[in-house]
């Protein structure tokens, strides 16, 4: 029998001013997944994680964290749940691993398991050369490796991540990404709400969409990806494409020197370098217009 992290069952949420924020969302996340759950700007993915962190009440439906409901049990689920939101909210003059003890201490842990903690998450985060200092002392960066600490300081089954590489640079996601997977080949269950969907897309084995409040896709990664017959590239050449017509009613012309062209999934890189080449034409560079999760994103989110 599967061993659900999180069970969703007819979810309804209904603010006081009449705006029903959810409607009859359904979702189960297994123990172990690495769990995308996507929308635009509010489809409702923040009232849901509100919800299972019970700061935000329900209106009808049951939510379940590792099989204990979050109305019945609300301590106990509470306990088993790490969250990383997607605003800084540090005391910005107290010592980083001063902050880190107390909230230890909140889950009920003893000074020297928090400290023993707080060393292991800041080496592997890379930030326990800066224990002494305060948040406004940190970087952006720093900040937000902070935070993730901090919801992982009394070892939750359960990390829910909100936006966590928003605002950092290339290299610092890409390291970010490496932790997240590790944490997550250790036992943790992950839930990553993100807009970079490459993120999404290289990291995650499972998503959901949600939009105006309801779930539009449910699915493993792999069968969107599989599902997706077409794909757009960008390709520039050395010089302008005379006879348009010769490549098909799947290219348009974007510049004099670039091109938007479609092409089913099976096609190559290759085959479309050699089949501009038959026509005497250089291809400078080539790159691909959108990954296959965002083409299905923008699919089931546009008016």
């Amino acid at each position: 029998m599967t061993k659900y992290a999180l069970e969703i069952q007819q979810l309804n949420k209904t603010y006081r001013n009449g705006v029903k924020a959810l409607k009859d969302i359904n979702l189960n996340v297994e123990d172990g997944d690495l769990f995308a759950f996507l929308g635009p700007n509010g489809a409702g993915k923040s009232t849901v994680i509100g919800i299972i962190t019970t700061l935000v009440n329900i209106t009808s439906g049951t939510v379940k964290v590792y099989g204990k409901d979050i109305r019945q049990f609300p301590e106990a689920t509470k306990k088993m749940i790490g969250v990383v939101p997607q605003e800084y909210n540090l005391n910005q003059f107290i010592p980083i691993q001063e902050t880190m003890i107390n909230i230890g201490g909140y889950f009920g842990l003893t000074k020297k398991q928090a400290m023993n903690k707080t060393q292991e998450l800041f080496e592997d985060l890379g930030i326990w050369h800066k224990r002494e200092c305060t948040p406004r002392e940190l970087s952006g960066g720093m900040k937000r490796r902070l935070l993730i600490a901090r919801a992982l300081i009394h070892s939750p089954k359960l990390l829910i991540l909100d936006e966590p590489t928003a605002g950092v640079d290339t290299e610092l996601r890409l390291t970010m990404w490496d932790f997240f997977k590790k944490i997550n080949n250790d036992g943790v269950t992950i839930i990553l709400t993100t807009h970079y969907l490459e993120e999404a897309e290289r990291l995650c084995k499972n998503l959901s969409i949600v939009h105006k409040g309801e779930i539009v896709q449910n699915s493993p990664m792999k069968d969107i990806i599989a599902s997706k017959r077409k794909h757009t590239y960008i390709i520039r050449t050395d010089s302008t494409i005379n006879d348009i017509n010769a490549f098909g009613d799947s290219i348009i012309s974007i510049d004099n020197n670039s091109y938007e062209l479609t092409v089913d999934n099976k096609v190559s890189i290759s085959e479309i370098i050699n089949s501009f080449n038959n026509n005497k034409i250089n291809v400078i560079e080539i790159l691909s217009k959108r990954n296959k999760l965002e083409e299905l994103f923008m699919e089931l989110t546009q008016e």
